[in-house]
């Protein structure tokens, strides 16, 4: 394989990284297991496995030629060893709290930014993995093509090749400069509406709701994860019964959630609707290219003050609705397609500026991860439960992510720990929240 320069949103994600805020990517699995010594056996496959698969043998390296300087490159790493990567644990009965002390340790910058941390369960009935990416290298989607690589082989769709472009010169063609000028103006007026969406809804929204320190604070670097698996029956339920989207339902529980668990631990939920970012990936799966997240975002205020969880649902439908026909080219949930209209160089010196300005835009991110609906093995263990892991923004304490998987939603929840000891509470308060909309929904 050879080198190539990250995408502007790569390079980003690769300089806000910071010590307490490292920017991988998550996801746990947990396995049944044949034998006492599957969690073993799972470790050897994963790196036997490894080896194989060029995506995983990619470092980042920082590039400071003249005409790239401040960049940096994927390129394959002369020296891989999977075993650097792939780590057997002691058996645990607890894989959320080991997951969350692992999900706080950054990946190691100077070999691929990747590793998949096998946990063998004390039962000797089951085992988990949990793969880390940084976001540098994958996105929810290429992430899983990763983790699909080392895993039993199934049927994915192979994607389709990408048209050949022609090598870029220094120099445009002379010809292409009117459609050229035409498009980089048209790129400047998107980067200018979406920056004036920003500011709006910054100031302007940022005094319109009470905020709760549960949701952002100075961080601590550590981490705890957890989480709750939903039927997705119990979903359709509620969505054929009041309208919307599976999603639309999904956020509503979150915002019910935060509500039950913000009165619980006495911080009190009047007043409060929290800013939510929910990321949309701009790649086509079958026809992207495999490498580079390509991003936006919708925002919206979870109604979280709202007591009326059917009126919940509807002010999440509307918001979505509304965002949906703006569409995620325009507003301030765009804000990440800002990366491409920043030099290399920008993204180098304003990377930590960029990281402390996470606060001021979303308070809370809640994303979905896509996964296939075919049953996933390692060694021929069947795949119980995916839990996908968020990074957490600096400033914030929580994030939110949601697959589905074989009928069932998956929560995986990631907090920063002394911010929120209670995490568990929350995980609670999601299961309940579904109860109370089917409570509802039912004549």
């Amino acid at each position: 394989m050879t080198s190539d320069l990250l995408a502007p949103l790569d390079l980003a994600f690769w300089n806000i990284e910071s010590e307490r805020h490292p920017m991988h990517l998550g996801a746990l699995g947990v396995f049944s297991a044949h034998s006492p010594t599957a969690g073993a056996h799972a470790a050897d496959l994963l790196a036997a496995r490894a080896a194989a698969v060029p995506g995983l043998r990619m470092r980042i390296r920082d590039v400071w030629q003249p005409l790239a300087f401040g960049a940096a490159t994927r390129e394959p790493a002369r020296d891989f060893d999977p075993l650097d990567h792939v780590r057997l644990h002691a058996p645990t009965d607890d894989f959320q709290t080991v997951a969350g002390r692992l999900m706080e340790r950054p990946l190691e910058r100077g070999r691929p930014p990747w590793e998949a941390h096998v946990l063998p369960g004390e039962d000797g009935v089951s085992f988990a993995v949990l793969f880390k990416f940084h976001h540098a290298l994958a996105d929810g989607l290429r992430a899983l093509t990763l983790a699909a690589a080392v895993l039993d082989p199934m049927d994915l769709p192979e994607p389709r090749p990408r048209p050949a472009e022609p090598p870029r010169g220094l120099l445009p063609d002379v010809r292409k400069l009117p459609g050229l000028v035409r498009g980089a103006l048209s790129d400047v007026g998107r980067a200018l509406d979406i920056g004036t969406s920003l500011a709006v809804s910054t100031l302007g929204t940022t005094l319109a709701a009470r905020s709760t320190a549960a949701l952002t604070s100075e961080p601590s670097g550590t981490r705890r994860t957890a989480g709750v698996v939903i039927d997705l029956d119990d979903v359709h339920r509620v969505r054929k019964a009041v309208g919307g989207t599976v999603n639309d339902v999904l956020i509503a529980v979150v915002a019910g959630a935060l509500r039950r668990w913000l009165d619980e631990r006495g911080d009190g939920s009047e007043g409060v609707a929290p800013r939510a970012l929910i990321p949309v990936s701009k790649r086509r799966p079958r026809t992207a290219h495999p490498q580079g997240n390509r991003l936006s975002g919708y925002l919206m205020r979870l109604p979280v003050d709202d007591p009326d969880p059917l009126r919940r649902l509807d002010t999440v439908r509307a918001a979505m609705d509304r965002n949906k026909d703006a569409g995620p080219n325009r507003g301030a949930g765009a804000v990440a397609l800002l990366a491409d209209h920043v030099p290399a160089l920008g993204h180098r010196l304003g990377g930590p500026l960029v990281s402390q300005a996470a606060r001021l835009w979303f308070d809370i991110l809640v994303t979905s991860v896509p996964l296939p609906s075919i049953g996933l093995k390692l060694g021929g263990n069947p795949v119980n439960a995916v839990f996908p892991f968020a990074p957490l923004a600096r400033g914030q304490s929580l994030a939110v992510a949601v697959s589905t998987y074989r009928g069932r939603v998956h929560y995986g929840l990631v907090a920063d720990a002394a911010a929120v000891p209670d995490l568990d509470l929350l995980a609670a308060a999601l299961s309940a929240e579904v109860e109370t909309l089917i409570t509802a929904c039912d004549p």
